[in-house]
């Protein structure tokens, strides 16, 4: 039994950690059409309550590869200085799985007449779990393989600043801001199986070109410690701001094409496509992402 909890915490963390680079939190393609999830300070930042899901399917090819399932809510309450949301999460590689929600808070208030600034802090709870019954060992002495779920909860947070205008955005973000460790199994609290802080910055700007097409660059960083700054840039055209087409390359990792519409006013839709440039390649035919939206209860000022 000692092997075989050994086992699982080297397997469930080692996957937890190794996975996209290093990262632990689950990776977006089209980050620019639900940033909330990555920053809670985009709650209420729009006139409206949104609904997003958000379907990913990493390293199609590969089995056990990461699967990601997200649904959240945000929008503005009050005098629409404020803004509240939630959303809950399910991300699933091999035997291991990742679950949890977080529900935020996020204040609004003008820096000029066209440009404001929101303040946003979330907070959750995660549970990280290993399914023993996928785990296939070399030593088939241990019977408990068939049975055993071992499971850990831990608090999670956020905190975020976002600076927006009709033409421009730029998102600052923490949203893994607790460290704590994942104890689970009693005695082998030596494991450097802690949380690690995620810092995020993004940015976008639209650019006008005539009544119909407007172009909208693209960056966001990513820094987890201790490993290297990812950099995705691109950018989206948009047509009479209903279809969309861009792309956009990630450091290190993939090339990434995405398409969209919005339609019957409330609801959109987007889709996207990594093309992976690293040496996942060899084995892996990319990545699918899809992403569903809603608005409504939009205020009429």
């Amino acid at each position: 039994m000692k092997s075989f909890k050994v086992v699982l915490i080297g397997l469930g963390l080692g996957l937890m950690s190794l996975a996209s680079n290093g990262q632990q939190l689950a990776h977006y393609s089209q980050f620019f059409l639900n940033d909330y999830v990555l920053n809670p300070a985009v709650a209420g930042t729009h006139s409206y309550f949104d609904v997003h899901s958000t379907y990913r399917y990493q390293w199609v090819g590969i089995q056990d590869a990461p699967r990601t399932f997200l649904v959240s809510m945000n929008g503005p309450i009050g005098k629409g200085n404020m803004g509240v949301g939630g959303y809950v999460y399910s991300d699933v590689t091999g035997p291991t799985r990742k679950t949890g929600f977080k529900a935020s808070y996020a204040y609004n208030f003008k820096v000029t007449d066209k440009v404001k600034l929101s303040f946003g802090l979330a907070g959750g709870l995660m549970q990280f779990a290993v399914d023993g019954s996928e785990i296939n060992l070399n030593e088939k002495n241990d019977q408990a393989i068939a049975t055993v779920w071992t499971a850990a909860y831990t608090p999670d947070a956020a905190f975020g600043a976002y600076l927006y205008h009709d033409d421009f955005f730029v998102s600052l973000s923490i949203p893994q801001l607790i460290g704590t460790k994942l104890q689970l199994a009693e005695g082998y609290s030596t494991t450097d199986n802690s949380l690690k802080n995620h810092y995020f910055l993004s940015g976008g700007y639209t650019f006008h070109i005539n009544d119909a097409i407007d172009i909208q660059p693209l960056v966001q960083a990513k820094y987890i410690p201790p490993t290297n700054p990812q950099i995705d840039v691109g950018a989206r055209v948009i047509w009479n701001e209903m279809i969309w087409l861009g792309g956009t390359y990630r450091s290190e990792d993939a090339a990434s094409i995405f398409a969209g519409i919005n339609f019957l006013e409330n609801f959109s839709f987007g889709y996207a496509y990594d093309i992976i440039t690293n040496d996942i390649k060899q084995v892996s035919s990319g990545t699918h992402e899809v992403v569903l939206g809603l608005r409504f209860n939009e205020r009429k000022d």
